[in-house]
């Protein structure tokens, strides 16, 4: 999954930064720092140096290091014997705590145990976040020595993955709603078979909507295709996300799922169709 770097807003009177030139401008002032320096933190499970943390984010020592008294103080970061910084445990029981009584996850957690098993192969709950697809949830196969690298909170272009589409299919129907949602930005392309044109996208959202489920064949990775149904786990007319199965190609070609979608259908249940 990628990280994605946080940048600043504008400076607020008394700043320890005031705006003074074109690069003061980008600087991360307030708030905005100590959660850019939170966010930082969570890429080194194993610790970071006060050094590296300052090279990263871009700000003067000291006042990174302010951050993380903050941090500190809430309970929200740790300091181990070597003066590596790493996650607190507060942080770390809070991300658990919420993460586990979302409702939505503790429904959807026993159909991707179930489509693990069915299939071998890992199976995902994604929400959607701008342009971007937030795993919520992951399940790998019981067995297999072969496994995806995908976690829990990790991102993915939307354009570029079946769950995705399966949810842009149901907030982009028309051609103008696509070219508005991609905006300026260009839709980089992940593999040489990504959709990266209004009109590429577009015709294979309306296909999603044809025929209910979404799929990507190798566009966000290759040699990983995957397949996707929308799912309808807190509101009976929106899809609160999408579940897949992520397959590696070379042990279940993409047609197998898709020869298997009633099947899949079926394991979720009322999850699969909107409310009556």
């Amino acid at each position: 999954m990628e990280h994605r770097q946080t940048h600043g807003g504008a400076s607020a009177p008394g700043s320890e930064e005031a705006a003074g030139g074109d690069g003061d401008a980008a600087r991360l002032v307030g708030s905005d720092r100590v959660l850019a320096v939170l966010k930082e933190l969570a890429r080194f499970p194993e610790g970071v140096g006060l050094d590296e943390l300052t090279q990263v984010i871009g700000s003067p020592k000291p006042t990174v290091h302010r951050a993380l008294v903050a941090l500190r103080r809430a309970g929200l970061a740790d300091q181990g014997a070597r003066g590596h910084y790493v996650l607190g445990d507060e942080f770390l029981r809070m991300a658990f705590a919420h993460h586990e009584e979302r409702p939505e996850h503790v429904r959807i957690r026993p159909v991707l145990e179930a489509l693990a098993d069915r299939f071998g192969e890992t199976a995902h709950y994604a929400v959607l976040d701008g342009r971007e697809v937030v795993y919520r949830a992951k399940v790998d196969p019981p067995t297999g020595t072969v496994r995806l690298t995908s976690t829990v909170g990790g991102r993915n272009p939307a354009h570029t993955t079946a769950v995705g589409k399966a949810l842009l299919a149901h907030e982009l129907a028309t051609m103008a709603e696509v070219e508005a949602w991609m905006g300026d930005s260009p839709l980089v392309p992940r593999t040489p078979r990504t959709l990266c044109t209004a009109a590429d996208l577009y015709g294979d959202l309306r296909v999603v909507r044809e025929r209910g489920h979404a799929v990507d064949d190798q566009e966000n990775e290759p040699g990983v295709n995957c397949l996707s149904l929308p799912v309808y786990a807190t509101s009976p007319t929106t899809p609160s996300g999408a579940v897949s199965v992520s397959a590696l190609t070379y042990r279940t070609p993409l047609h197998t799922l898709v020869d298997a979608v009633d099947e899949i259908r079926e394991l979720l249940g009322p999850l699969a169709q909107p409310y009556r």
